[in-house]
């Protein structure tokens, strides 16, 4: 068993020799003499401490890592480099009780002074280079000013006052820090000749005094007064005063001197051939320009300077007449509508897409002409809009204009497919369709006089008047044309148009803005009427609308979106004829082809929503049912989109009209049949097949057997001419094989079951639109191809041969990558710190919660004996006012 730590440390001290016999008095003194003793003090101290290292393997340990390079000698290796993490410890505590110690204890005190002088903190300065940097930098701050007019600066005796850095005098080459502008006072003015002159005298008298005073500067030089400073600088700001003055009085001369030249130089401005003046030995004396003088005479010369430069100016502005455009060539003109055809097919392409059209015309690429066609497309859509009502629709399948349905962007335009060429206004521009659709109708004389009476009559017709006053609702129109025949409709709105053109009047433009809806809605109260109106009057209505479209697109597109908002709540799937006409004057005056249009749009969700909800009771819904259909192809020409209710309402309609009903499915369409059947019967071969007639919508079970027959067979061959159509136009859709197969089966089942039935035109007409579908699904079928996997080629695996390396060690790391080894070095110099930071915050927390721990105990240490000592002391005196009153009432016993 090892001895214990006493008798291995008693065993040491032995054989250093640190305890041993006592040396006697004798021997002690000889030590000291010779030096042994202190050499053998500092030896036993060296003993000592190795001993202390050696018994406390805590107190120093050797590094986790050995030194980054060996060096190898013939001595050996030397000792390792011990730490000693306890001196590292003790080390790192006295340092925050120096620093954050102190931080603490000053936290949140009022009154600490902060010794700011320079250098009273810094330890590399002596006190001698400290002083001598204080009074540099105390110098430096006397010979700047606090303000360049502060004229009281204490400045040493030996200084001079100076002015931009120069001493003052009075050199006339000398600059000066007064400008003119600083100086020109109002009463320079106002002064007449002999004021100026009289003023004049006296400076000159001031600037004789100056030159007096400064023939004593060869006197010793002594600190001027406050007056005598500002004396100087008063009369040098008159000296250039005076010479301001002088300069200007120069200048009048000169600009008189010209003024006489002027009746010279506007005649060379005419272009007018002067007289040659007479020959004479001497040049003739310039005259003054005649008006110029008529204005002197009699006049002050300030008055008359004014209404002189006044009509300087005026004739200054005066215009001059110029050509406002240069005639263009043909060959121009047919390049520039070349153009502008050009830029708007681009910008319906473009909006058929659904792309952005915010770019301004700065942006835009090309010239100053389509950049203008551009801004007025621009000016023509319904980007402006900004009423829209909302609609209150409880059903989801309802018609609900929301604003993912109703576009404000600018993205939405309007553009019209016989546009006359755009001018450089919207009003000029329509203005100009005004005048082409009125047809240089010619007023009365004073007609843009006349009020809201009616004026005289046409002597054509006594009961059509010339003017007419503008409506404000439907009402007064229909007031209006109370005593007016249907056919002299046109007529009237042509002449309350030309009455109420925009150039004759300011509120014109407004007047017809409304009047834009009130025409819509006449349209539709027409169209719904009983007896059914000519469809030239309708026509020739829908055409001023469109006109009336290119000035007012606002008023025009707020009229049919408050048309198609009542249809969509009162009817959504009953529409009547007036709906039907608003329908097709949509598609004749708006863009339907865009891929968002503020009227085009709702316009196509109504129809598309007719077809998919309504439910098919008479002919008359099978009739309005095919003219929806052919409108939404109508539609869809340009743009080609598919329309799924109407492929299905097609095919549900053959199915319906059919002799026979099929015996199985005919495609994954819902087929609704109505409540009374309406298949085709019995017909003769030469019945003649016409087209159907929009007022047959209106038909119903009040039809002969002939008529419905009839109407059957002509709504056959439109729904098959229909479905032809649209087959040819979405033939190249990649659905077109699942969409139109069906269709295949559905005219194959109408050619059965009509066999013998049906005349040879129509028999010929659906086996020719059979062959087409068959055709378009054969190929549709035949140009699919399956989807495949990219056909990537194989990625190739890196081969790479590895470096070899003859000295290699693992704990090294090897990167060829020497950016990729820099930022692994990085990251790992990154973390080391960071741990290194975070392992003093936690130093700095545990010493700061050590600190709080021993500041507590002190303050309950201190309290506990603070409260003893006044407990002990009112015990004492309780005790010594307890005998006390013992021994006064021992006396007082005693007494008795």
């Amino acid at each position: 068993m090892a001895p214990s730590q006493l008798k291995q440390l008693k065993a040491s001290l032995r054989d250093k020799g640190i305890i041993s016999q006592q040396q006697s008095k004798k021997q002690r003194k000889q030590a000291a003499k010779s030096g042994a003793a202190a050499a053998g003090r500092i030896h036993r101290n060296a003993v000592l401490q190795e001993l202390r290292e050696q018994f406390n393997p805590f107190e120093a340990r050797t590094p986790a890592r050995p030194a980054k390079f060996a060096v190898t000698t013939n001595k050996g290796t030397s000792d390792p480099v011990r730490h000693r993490p306890g001196v590292t410890r003790g080390l790192g505590e006295q340092r925050r009780k120096e620093t954050l110690l102190k931080e603490i204890h000053s936290r949140n005190k009022i009154g600490i002074l902060v010794d700011r002088r320079f250098g009273e903190n810094d330890p590399t300065m002596t006190p001698e280079e400290r002083a001598a940097e204080r009074f540099a930098r105390e110098s430096q701050r006397r010979l700047k000013k606090e303000s360049m007019f502060n004229l009281e600066d204490d400045e040493d005796e030996e200084m001079v006052l100076t002015h931009g850095g120069q001493t003052l005098t009075f050199d006339e080459t000398a600059g000066d820090d007064f400008e003119e502008d600083d100086l020109n006072g109002s009463e320079e003015d106002d002064e007449s000749g002999k004021e100026k002159k009289r003023k004049r005298l006296v400076e000159e008298d001031d600037m004789e005094g100056l030159a007096e005073a400064s023939d004593e500067e060869g006197q010793p030089e002594r600190k001027k007064s406050k007056q005598e400073v500002m004396k100087e600088v008063i009369a040098k700001s008159k000296m250039y005063k005076y010479e301001r003055q002088k300069a200007k009085e120069d200048d009048d001369d000169l600009r008189a001197t010209l003024d006489k030249g002027l009746p010279t130089l506007f005649e060379v401005m005419r272009n007018t051939k002067l007289p040659e003046p007479p020959r004479q030995e001497q040049a003739p004396e310039p005259t003054m320009n005649p008006d110029r003088a008529a204005l002197l005479n009699g006049k002050d010369r300030e008055t008359a300077d004014k209404e002189y430069d006044q009509r300087l100016k005026q004739m200054v502005f005066d215009k001059r007449s110029k050509p406002s455009e240069r005639t263009k060539t043909e060959e121009e003109i047919a390049e520039d509508e070349a153009t502008r055809l050009r830029q708007l097919e681009v910008e319906r392409l473009r909006r058929m897409q659904g792309e952005d059209d915010e770019e301004s015309a700065d942006d835009r690429d090309g010239d100053l002409e389509e950049d203008a066609d551009a801004n007025d497309a621009m000016q023509f859509g319904l980007h402006q809009l900004t009423t829209r009502p909302d609609l209150d629709v409880e059903d989801e399948d309802d018609f609900i204009l929301d604003e993912d349905l109703i576009e404000t962007g600018s993205a939405v335009d309007l553009s019209f497919s016989d546009s006359d060429a755009h001018d450089s206004s919207e009003e000029d521009k329509g203005e100009n369709d005004d005048d082409e659709f009125i047809n240089g109708l010619t007023l009365p004389p004073g007609a843009e006089r006349i009020g809201t009476d009616r004026g005289e009559t046409s002597p054509e017709d006594p009961s059509l008047a010339y003017t007419y006053p503008c409506p404000e609702t439907h009402d007064e129109f229909l007031a209006i044309l109370k005593d007016v025949k249907m056919d002299d409709l046109p007529t009237v709105v042509q002449r309350i148009r030309a009455l109420h053109h925009p150039r004759l009047s300011e509120g014109n433009k407004a007047k017809l803005g409304k009047f834009s809806k009130i025409l819509v809605e006449h349209v539709t109260y027409l169209a719904n009427q009983p007896e059914a109106p000519s469809f030239t009057v309708l026509e020739s209505l829908l055409r001023h609308i469109h006109s009336l479209a290119k000035s007012h697109p606002e008023d025009v597109s707020i009229g049919f979106r408050a048309h198609l908002r009542e249809m969509a709540v009162d009817r959504p799937v009953s529409l009547l004829p007036g709906d039907l006409i608003i329908l097709t004057g949509i598609s004749t005056i708006f863009p339907t082809s865009d891929h968002f249009h503020m009227v085009a749009t709702p316009a196509m969700l109504s129809m598309g929503r007719y077809l998919g909800q309504h439910n098919i009771r008479t002919l008359g819904d099978l009739v309005t049912g095919t003219y929806v259909t052919s409108l939404c192809l109508q539609y869809q020409t340009l743009s080609k989109r598919y329309i799924p209710e109407l492929a299905n309402y097609v095919l549900n309609a053959l199915c319906i009209l059919a002799p026979t009903s099929p015996k199985t499915g005919l495609g994954s369409f819902p087929v609704r049949m109505p409540s009374e059947p309406m298949r085709l019967g019995s017909v003769n071969e030469a019945t003649e097949i016409t087209k159907p007639q929009f007022w047959d919508i209106l038909a119903n079970s009040s039809l002969s057997e002939d008529q419905a027959e009839s109407l059957k067979l002509s709504l056959i061959k439109t729904l098959t001419s229909i479905l032809g159509t649209a087959s040819a136009l979405w033939a190249t859709k990649s659905a077109f094989y699942e969409v139109f197969d069906p269709a295949q089966a559905v005219l194959k089942h109408l050619m059965a079951s009509c066999a013998g039935k049906l005349p040879t035109v129509l028999s010929d007409h659906i086996q020719q639109v059979y062959s087409d579908v068959k055709l378009r699904l054969s190929e549709a079928r035949h140009s699919r191809r399956p989807l495949l996997l990219h056909n990537h080629k194989p990625l190739a695996i890196k081969t790479a041969i590895p470096k070899f390396e003859e000295s290699f060690n693992p704990d090294k790391h090897y990167d060829p990558d020497r950016e990729r080894a820099e930022l692994n070095k990085l990251k790992a110099e990154h973390k080391r710190e960071r741990k290194g930071a975070m392992r003093e915050l936690r130093k700095d927390a545990n010493f700061i919660a050590r600190e709080s721990l021993r500041e507590k105990r002190e303050r309950d240490a201190e309290y506990e004996r603070k409260y003893r000592r006044l407990v002990a002391e009112i015990q004492s005196e309780e005790g010594r006012e307890a005998n006390a009153y013992e021994r006064e009432k021992k006396i007082r016993k005693g007494k008795r």
